[in-house]
């Protein structure tokens, strides 16, 4: 890697025109930077360390536009270190090398120290990434390492350990029309002079159909105003249609915060809980095409393997929690395999909601009869003095009984008896109901308590 090769990447060009609106748009201060209040708020620890020129070895972890190459810039322009670029794709094991000496003797002849910028960091192999450890680890190099990929997978541990990870959000609808905003508005970097008049409803769908990535949106904008025709008076005009061209994407109806949303998610359960898989995928498919948030369906998707299919298949609540840790795991878009593996599971699954019946029965209870106390035999008896006051008098232990069950009372005394759980007799319930009725049954008379086993 050659010496000043940051420059092809950050430096300011005197003529920008034809530069992409998205290069030209990118903040040159941290004050102008979009998002990642988290990280990069007021007082936080990564803006006062870029403030103060003391940024050390970090990693920037997140999706696509949101903001990390950025970031680097802005590091770039505001350190008095020596910034170098250093690319995951195109450098090897040799160029580490170089470039490790380069900044060796950088430190030792002119005390400057080197900040490395190494973008999709994730591409490198283990050797590579291990040919980087002393020189992080003795301060020869500050390394900063952007990532879409999970951190933890595709960089090797001791990199890791002595890096600082910071996690990027992809950036909020309203975050982006707000940078669309600006760049529209912005004569010298952005579209100021073509004076555009873009819908509302354009400008949405270009934010939301971006998904949270800043570079998509903006070049979906540059691409609707440069096909928009001019006006009489010079003024080019971006409709809805306009902007579903841009970004080939046709707008889905949809109110996150209205009507839509809740009849939309109200048929998504309703197709859950009525065993429809095709219509389920569909409303799930329909939501994430729409820009709903994938966190609030897999909640809903967890409570209703719970709620509707219940202990009729266990493995639904199982594969639902899988998924959302899926999705937390590797996002959008590949996330809505496992998510609709999920929904079609549950549509497809036995359905009892006797778990929600037996809470309900219990709260009904709670409400209208004496709570009555713990029965003695149920009492704690590890504490001193427990069984002199009668606490697990008369207590039966279950494994001392063939199949591990005795009867005895488990409820507080004066509560009238009554089954609050009662299976339904679907899937795996069918089973639990079988072996509920052989225990009210009995044992065979002749059938007694097992003396206690000798240890």
């Amino acid at each position: 890697m050659d010496e000043g090769q940051s420059g092809n990447l950050f430096e300011e060009l005197g003529d920008r025109s034809s530069e992409p609106l998205a290069a030209r748009m990118r903040p040159r201060t941290l004050d102008e930077f979009v998002g990642q209040d988290q990280v990069l708020g007021p007082g936080k620890m990564l803006r006062s360390l870029i403030e103060r020129d003391e940024i050390r070895s970090a990693i920037f972890f997140g999706p696509p536009g949101c903001g990390k190459s950025t970031l680097a810039m802005l590091i770039a322009r505001s350190t008095k270190a020596h910034f170098d670029v250093f690319s995951a794709v195109t450098s090897g094991i040799a160029d580490v090398r170089k470039a490790m000496d380069a900044a060796r003797q950088r430190l030792q002849y002119h005390g400057e120290r080197t900040i490395l910028f190494v973008d999709e960091i994730h591409r490198f192999n283990k050797a590579q990434q291990d040919a980087f450890l002393p020189y992080v680890e003795d301060g020869t190099i500050v390394l900063i390492g952007a990532t879409t990929q999970n951190p933890y997978f595709d960089v090797i541990g001791p990199l890791l350990s002595r890096s600082r990870l910071f996690k990027f959000e992809s950036l909020s609808q309203q975050a982006l029309e707000g940078l669309l905003n600006r760049a529209i508005e912005d004569p010298a970097r952005g579209l100021g002079r073509m004076r555009l008049e873009v819908e509302p409803e354009a400008l949405a769908h270009l934010a939301l159909a971006a998904a949270g990535d800043a570079r998509f949106a903006l070049t979906a904008l540059e691409w609707a105003a440069l096909v928009a025709e001019e006006d009489a008076e010079g003024r080019r005009h971006v409709s809805l249609e306009a902007a579903e061209e841009a970004v080939q994407r046709r707008v889905l109806a949809y109110d996150k915060g209205g009507d839509q949303h809740y009849d939309t998610i109200s048929a998504f359960i309703k197709s859950l809980r009525g065993s429809d898989p095709d219509a389920a995928v569909y409303w799930l498919v329909r939501m994430v095409e729409a820009g709903e948030d994938p966190r609030f369906l897999m909640r809903r998707m967890v409570v209703h393997a719970a709620e509707d299919v219940g202990l009729a298949d266990p493995q639904a609540l199982v594969l639902a929690s899988a998924a959302a840790h899926a999705l937390e795991l590797v996002g959008l878009p590949e996330a809505l395999i496992p998510m609709t593996e999920a929904a079609l599971y549950i549509a497809t699954a036995p359905k009892s909601n006797a778990v929600v019946e037996a809470i309900a029965r219990v709260r009904a209870d709670l409400q209208t009869q004496a709570h009555g106390e713990v029965p003695k035999h149920l009492r704690d008896t590890s504490y001193q003095g427990a069984k002199k006051m009668g606490h697990g008098a008369g207590y039966k232990y279950p494994h001392r009984y063939p199949g591990a069950y005795v009867e005895q009372r488990y409820l507080p005394e004066g509560l009238p008896t009554r089954p609050y759980y009662e299976p339904k007799g679907e899937g795996h319930e069918a089973r639990v109901l079988q072996r509920m009725r052989a225990r009210k049954q009995g044992p065979p008379p002749e059938e007694e308590e097992k003396p206690p086993q000798q240890s």
